[in-house]
């Protein structure tokens, strides 16, 4: 009779345990909505209150990044300049949220514990924004979503496309 109970017994707390950390694997990836005033730390990083936000499937150049545009063309030589990329995406995205009311829908945290979101103001995608813009790529590693957007902007030349660069992705690895 004991040994029927633990034969019962141990399967079912092995149930039991599986369960726990199934469930709590789906509350971390729970979505979590974050509202409130942002502040811009750089092109694919905000804050609100004390949340440091993620900005979810793109990825900006770094802050002290330099990219190359053609200042100058003469018949078929260009002449290239360097630029503050990763200082123009900051400023770009300061111009369109800093100080204004976002809402983000979290899907998780990173593993610098910051939030992974989308985030929207007044319900048009900022995520969206920066890369039909050309101030961030589509990050494909974590997404697909923002790729249409980037294929927008390297049509148009804008933003990062317009010259030449590094994927922030490698400039961090090389820095």
């Amino acid at each position: 009779m004991f040994l029927n109970k633990i034969k019962i017994f141990y399967p079912l707390n092995i149930l039991l345990i599986l369960s726990f950390i199934f469930c709590t694997h789906l509350k971390s990836q729970e979505i979590e909505n974050i509202t409130g005033i942002a502040k811009v730390i750089d092109g694919d990083t905000i804050k609100i209150n004390s949340k440091k936000i993620r900005l979810f499937g793109i990825d900006a150049p770094e802050k002290k990044q330099f990219c190359k545009k053609i200042f100058l063309s003469i018949s078929l030589i260009s002449f290239k300049k360097d630029y503050a990329c990763g200082e123009i995406s900051t400023n770009f995205l300061k111009k369109k949220i800093d100080n204004k009311m976002i809402n983000c829908k979290s899907i998780g945290m990173d593993r610098y514990k910051r939030y992974v979101a989308e985030c929207f103001k007044e319900k048009k995608s900022i995520n969206a924004f920066m890369v039909q813009n050309g101030q961030a790529v589509a990050y494909r590693k974590y997404s697909p979503k923002f790729i249409s957007y980037e294929n927008i902007a390297k049509k148009e030349k804008l933003g990062l496309w317009s010259g030449t660069f590094e994927m922030p992705w490698d400039y961090r690895k090389k820095n």
